[in-house]
């Protein structure tokens, strides 16, 4: 490449120790999984949850010491709709007076509080969500590869799919690590890591692609730097605006979306890392060429030079 063309840094330079981290994340990540597990919420196990209607907005932070100080152990207590709406989750499901219970527990402190409703969540209904959950997430993949692999090219596919399986088995290992609680909002902030990672990968494979058709000198590894290059500034400032507002979530959201942002934090740094280099690693790694991003030619040209240059809009289709 000319001397304009030189980067001031060598992404794919790196290319080799990013993949030994990568390898060593995932294998790390699916042992955690193995060995430790998941946390599962209520959601998945079963449990039971009680609605109370207080006269007054209270404070959730005395609840949870009341009911810790009852002896209560696994148990989540959030607002449901409005200030003087709480609902307490509790993992116990078999037992008929656990909300009358808890609602002695409750009114020792001398608060108004009525008794709503109270539902029970068994272990089969949450086995069925777990399964359900997984097969969410395969299907969300799989639509990931089809939808790329004809947008732009098979290999596309492939790499843009591995670094989203790569995104979320870290982020499944990270929680397993700490043994954090895995519920629906976990479930949600993946699934909303796949769409951010997708966003992200999307945008470096356009130029990718971009480049293969417009510069005419270069090896792929030149030109898969100077892609990211050129992409690299948008992809920290889409990241660093995203973090900052899932910080204020985490810090300043409560309790009840404290796992939520904290799966969405790990999973932007997670995607913005692989977006750049897991994705781009395997695009070397299967030797992608300008071959494989040839525009077919036009039905009845007889040469080469009968066959008009694409639109710009169509390139980027």
């Amino acid at each position: 490449m000319s001397e304009d063309h030189k980067q001031p840094f060598d992404f794919m330079g790196l290319r080799k120790i990013a993949s030994v981290i990568s390898i060593s994340l995932i294998v790390v990540s699916i042992a955690l999984l193995a060995t430790r597990g998941l946390n599962l919420g209520m959601d998945f196990t079963g449990g039971t949850s009680v609605e109370f209607e207080y006269a007054e907005a209270p404070q959730l932070d005395e609840i949870r010491s009341r009911l810790n100080a009852a002896g209560y152990e696994q148990f989540s207590v959030q607002n449901f709709g409005a200030d003087t709406t709480v609902l307490v989750r509790m993992a116990e499901a078999d037992n008929d007076q656990l909300a009358p219970e808890v609602t002695r527990t409750l009114k020792e402190g001398g608060a108004e509080l009525e008794l709503v409703s109270s539902e029970f969540v068994g272990s089969q209904v949450g086995e069925e969500l777990k399964e359900d959950s997984g097969l969410g997430l395969l299907i969300a993949l799989a639509v990931v590869l089809i939808y790329v692999g004809m947008r732009f090219q098979f290999k596309f596919g492939i790499a843009s799919v591995v670094p989203l399986a790569h995104d979320v088995i870290i982020v499944l290992g990270v929680f397993a690590l700490f043994q954090w609680t895995f519920d629906l909002t976990v479930l949600a902030a993946l699934l909303a890591v796949i769409g951010y990672s997708l966003n992200d990968t999307i945008v470096v494979a356009d130029r990718i692609r971009e480049n293969f058709r417009k510069m005419r000198v270069g090896e792929p590894w030149d030109i898969i730097n100077e892609s990211i290059h050129q992409t690299i500034a948008r992809t920290i400032n889409t990241s660093g605006t995203t973090l900052i507002v899932l910080l204020a979530l985490y810090f300043l959201g409560g309790e009840a979306i404290n796992n939520f942002a904290l799966a969405l934090i790990i999973g932007v740094i997670v995607g913005t890392y692989s977006s750049i280099y897991v994705s781009a690693n395997l695009l070397m790694v299967m030797g992608v060429s300008r071959d494989d991003l040839i525009v077919p030619p036009k039905e009845g040209a007889e040469n080469a030079e009968e066959q008009e240059e694409p639109p710009e809009w169509l390139n980027r289709m």
